[in-house]
């Protein structure tokens, strides 16, 4: 315990000397960005529309081409990231509700950025949750790149379908992989498990609104809890992360959920829980020295219940150490490393607006 403290007290004291910079605001309800060349970036609007932002902070006319969006409660166009290639084949990939039979759900798509950033070209869905379900929660919807090219996205249990996220032959609950195209990778865990979707790469989640690899290439994602039990998790390939059957979380309005279990054999522990519950969206690791060495390595995670931004250190597989910073900057909803090696966040309301979080001089 002294040495966690030891640990936290000296970075409070530099936290004090941050400072924020607007890029741009004016925006509602954004989801998520991604960082063009050019100092230039684009960012998902909830309710449906794509905006460029150039590096005077100006904010575009939404982009034309996105196929029809089911914004419904927290559903709407959600995460985007650029293809590794993207200088060469400006292909981007974004995640977004689409409506269909038997309700909505999370879909998958890819396309081409026009010359002039303007437009979306070569629209295609190249996934879809299964199955759809008639609802407005718990949609996932993050994408990550892995090192070797595959995509990686998140994928909601939908809220009424939490008993199914322990189950291979749904979509719920679920992180998949697969390829450029849509296609599950021959060596995913479970292509082999009769009655399983071959999509599937972990299960057991509830609602994951953060992804991303880290500087070694492992999967990292946290995801909503309950009532209390948010979760940061290392991911490995076929592993059960345990909800509904374990949580550190309780049914809204309070009581045990199912068997009231914080860990069962077989079923994944996480590295970090956060009760009472962060809400948290959004997830960068700092991969730069640009605010020193002691934050180099970092993660950081955006709270949208409590509007702050939360460094966590961890080492050796564990975390030792875990400090607020930006308190009540607003709900943040998503968390990115820029070109320049700082980090950038999102806010999504109060105000809603793109900032730049500035090293200690």
């Amino acid at each position: 315990m002294k040495k966690l403290l030891w640990l936290l007290m000296p970075v409070a004291a530099q936290a004090q000397t941050l400072k924020t910079e607007v890029v741009a605001q004016g925006l509602d309800s954004p989801w998520a960005m991604a960082a063009l060349p050019g100092a230039e970036w684009l960012v998902t609007e909830r309710p449906g529309a794509l905006r460029k932002i150039d590096a005077k902070g100006r904010v575009s006319a939404p982009l034309q081409g996105l196929p029809k969006i089911d914004a419904v409660g927290q559903g709407g166009l959600l995460d985007l990231v650029l293809d590794s290639g993207f200088a060469s084949n400006r292909q981007l990939y974004f995640c977004f509700t689409e409506a269909g039979a038997g309700g909505n759900g999370t879909a998958l798509a890819k396309a081409r950025l026009n010359a002039d950033a303007t437009a979306l070209e070569q629209v295609q869905v190249i996934f879809r949750q299964a199955p759809k379900m008639a609802g407005r929660h718990h949609f996932g919807c993050r994408i990550a790149e892995s090192p070797d090219g595959n995509l990686f996205m998140t994928l909601g249990e939908r809220f009424s379908g939490m008993q199914r996220a322990q189950q291979l032959d749904n979509h719920l609950g679920k992180i998949v992989r697969v390829n450029k195209d849509g296609k599950a990778p021959a060596d995913n865990p479970f292509t082999q498990t009769p009655g399983a979707l071959p999509e599937i790469y972990s299960y057991g989640h509830r609602n994951p609104q953060g992804l991303v690899f880290d500087a070694q290439g492992q999967l990292w994602a946290h995801e909503h809890g309950p009532q209390g039990g948010d979760e940061l998790n290392l991911v490995q390939a076929g592993k059960n992360y345990g909800w509904p059957v374990i949580t550190y979380g309780e049914n809204y309005g309070g009581g045990k959920i199912g068997a009231g279990l914080t860990a069962k054999e077989g079923l994944t522990q996480p590295l970090i829980h956060w009760t009472p519950s962060i809400a948290p969206s959004g997830l960068a690791q700092l991969t730069s020295k640009a605010y020193g060495d002691a934050w180099a390595g970092s993660y950081f995670v955006g709270s949208l219940k409590f509007r702050y931004l939360e460094r966590v250190q961890v080492k050796d597989g564990r975390a030792v150490a875990q400090q607020k910073l930006l308190e009540d900057i607003g709900r943040v909803r998503d968390v990115r490393q820029g070109p320049d090696g700082l980090i950038y966040v999102l806010t999504e309301n109060e105000p809603a607006q793109l900032l730049r979080l500035l090293p200690k001089p």
